[in-house]
């Protein structure tokens, strides 16, 4: 079993925490093609800041510093365009093709690595993403000329590339966020943000979920905040 101090130890939790969160993109799926995506990811974050907030608080949180709530503030605005328009994709794409695209996140996060946070990126790494970009290409090609394309999968291909980019620029204020701020705090802030962004719009767009289909919602919620206190606590040592 590593140890508590193993230099891999970050990226076995970054892993699982990676797994966690594909998880919790199924039951999504699920939830946004029953109540559509806004409605799924407005009653996801109530939930989320239900289960961290009080833990978070019973450990003795406090209100962060002005510079520390700057940057809640702004990676708060980026999840939730950016799981917008992610899970948006998932009511036109399969859920495995929108994963895919979306691959090319890795890239895109290695260069705004560099030039925001100064970090030296190593070559193999950019060889790796780069290897992960021409996979991308496959699917896109493949999906674009050997396919029939049917009426959305624009749209969606669009949604799934302009959540990529968010999610890059999401890594990299993720990285921040983790030098700074516990996991706890993290993923309480992430999920309040998140709810306030977005109930500006419910009275056009909500949509209340039928009995059956809150337990989507709500197991997305309790996997969504696992993956976040996992990344955090890897980001925050890798």
């Amino acid at each position: 079993m590593p140890r508590a101090d193993h230099p891999l130890l970050p990226v076995f939790v970054t892993i699982v925490a990676i797994g966690l969160l594909s998880w919790m993109d199924a039951f999504m799926k699920n939830a946004a093609l029953a109540v559509g995506a806004y409605s799924a990811l407005l009653l996801r974050a109530p939930i989320g800041f239900a289960i961290a907030a009080p833990t978070w608080l019973l450990a003795g949180g406090r209100w962060p510093a002005r510079a520390v709530l700057r940057i809640h503030l702004i990676r708060g605005v980026v999840v939730a365009a950016m799981a917008f328009l992610f899970f948006f994709s998932l009511t036109l794409l399969p859920l495995a093709q929108a994963i895919a695209i979306s691959f090319v996140a890795p890239l895109i996060a290695l260069f705004l690595a560099s030039l925001l946070l100064g970090e030296r990126i190593e070559r193999r790494a950019v060889i790796g993403a780069l290897l992960g970009l021409a996979g991308v290409g496959v699917i896109l090609a493949g999906k674009i000329w050997r396919e029939a394309m049917p009426e959305g999968a624009p749209l969606g291909i669009a949604a799934v590339l302009g959540s990529a980019v968010l999610y890059a620029w999401n890594l990299v204020l993720q990285r921040q966020q983790a030098q700074v701020a516990k996991p706890l705090e993290v993923a309480s802030f992430q999920n309040a943000i998140t709810f306030l962004v977005l109930a500006g719009f419910a009275p056009f767009f909500l949509e209340l979920p039928k009995p059956g289909e809150w337990a989507d919602i709500a197991i997305s919620a309790v996997l969504s905040v696992s993956g976040a206190l996992l990344f955090t606590w890897g980001y925050a040592r890798a």
